[in-house]
């Protein structure tokens, strides 16, 4: 069992396959195209939750990989996707952190312009996703 998380989360999603998920978890606009898709997992006040982060020309998404469960007022049990999407004008930066103990473990911190924080961990190829977040953000900035 543990060995299956294990490679579960170390999977690499192409670029083609993760267009199908962006396509069919979210609304695509006219003229969005998806830039990057990178596993990652999104921090919450619950823990840690494992899913694919998804920069395209108009947000960055973040679903994940499994339904999460939870039990209504009533008692029924409730399974849902974790969904989180973005558009760049509501972002207002991208931080950066690591880890004291273990430099290794990188994080990054999506801040939106009414300060809300998102963060971001996990990555297999940090330096990729965090530049070309960047990039995207600012050439969204100048298209303004």
């Amino acid at each position: 069992m543990i060995k299956h998380k294990l490679t579960y989360g170390s999977k690499i999603v192409p670029l083609g396959r993760g267009g199908k998920i962006f396509e069919k978890r979210f609304n695509i606009r006219d003229g969005e195209r998806l830039l990057h898709v990178s596993r990652c997992s999104i921090y919450t006040t619950a823990g840690a939750i494992s899913g694919i982060l998804f920069i395209s020309t108009e947000r960055v998404s973040f679903c994940s990989d499994r339904s999460l469960k939870t039990y209504s007022t009533t008692g029924k049990l409730l399974k849902f996707q974790y969904k989180v999407s973005v558009p760049l004008k509501k972002i207002d930066g991208v931080g950066e952190s690591a880890d004291l103990k273990r430099r290794s473990n990188k994080y990054m911190e999506l801040v939106t312009v009414d300060s809300f924080s998102l963060w971001f961990l996990g990555f297999p190829n940090y330096k990729k996703t965090v530049k070309c977040l960047r990039k995207t953000i600012s050439h969204d900035c100048l298209s303004d």
